[in-house]
């Protein structure tokens, strides 16, 4: 993966961290319930965004070099695989 990629990552997970933190001390202070929900959905969506790169990086580099090689069926089951994990959200 670029070092670019990995950088705008790397700062997209820390931005997450800080508002799952932002989530555990509204939990502690018993916040109001739509302003929690907003947030945990805010959490998940940005994971879902960080999500989408790893499997588009993942798609036109490592899928696309299975297929060249021959390995047609091992990059069938790794896109099969990562499309049952995303249906389970």
């Amino acid at each position: 993966m670029k070092s670019d990629v990995k950088r705008k990552l790397g700062k997209r997970l820390k931005i997450i961290e800080g508002q799952v933190r932002g989530l555990q001390k509204m939990i502690a202070e018993d916040a109001y319930c739509i302003d929690t929900i907003t947030q945990a959905s805010a959490v998940r969506q940005a994971l879902s965004a960080v999500e989408d790169v790893l499997l588009e990086k993942h798609l036109l580099t490592h899928v696309v070099e299975q297929m060249k090689g021959g390995s047609q069926e091992k990059a069938a089951r790794e896109i099969l695989a990562v499309y049952k994990v995303s249906k389970r959200k």
